[in-house]
């Protein structure tokens, strides 16, 4: 059947693959070591919370929405718009949002899918109100069926409130 010459070629073959692949991988390691450098991340980033500069200094969200530009806010609002339209009664996926600042919550205009937590809230869409809700809408209101995760800068927050005091207020 098989002459010992054909299994010695085939062993040969077999072997030889499986040392090239394993001196590859001892190469790789080599060149790419990948192990932790003490207890400590390699690349350490900044970010800036929501309630502090870069310098430590408190934010107040007044002065930041004194600040605020709408046409950032414009270009920030083009996350939004996959649910919500600006059109007065226009409603989408989500309910619309013309003359949303100051506007009690859940009360638009045919706009029937609010969640009952979100019924229940109660209050105004003040800017601060919105802000807290923009953070993360899951946890300012737990329940909500509102899916967006949430923006996390503070000035995309207070742009984004300054473009929607300018439509319908």
């Amino acid at each position: 059947m098989f002459d010992t010459m054909t299994v010695t070629k085939a062993a040969a073959g077999l072997f030889g693959t499986f040392l090239v692949l394993l001196l590859a991988k001892w190469g790789a390691e080599v060149l790419y070591h990948a192990d932790g450098h003490g207890e400590t991340a390699s690349y350490i980033i900044e970010t800036e919370s929501s309630g502090e500069s870069a310098d430590g200094e408190e934010v107040v969200f007044e002065d930041m929405l004194a600040a605020a530009d709408p046409d950032k806010g414009a270009r920030v609002f083009r996350k939004c718009t996959a649910c919500h339209k600006l059109e007065d009664g226009a409603n989408g996926t989500g309910p619309y949002l013309f003359g949303i600042v100051d506007r009690p919550v859940a009360t638009a205009k045919g706009f029937g899918g609010y969640s009952a937590s979100m019924q229940a809230h109660g209050g105004n869409w003040t800017p601060e109100a919105l802000d807290a809700f923009l953070t993360r809408p899951s946890s300012y209101i737990s329940g909500t069926s509102m899916s967006f995760a949430g923006l996390k800068k503070p000035k995309d927050r207070a742009d984004l409130i300054a473009y929607l005091q300018t439509i319908g207020n």
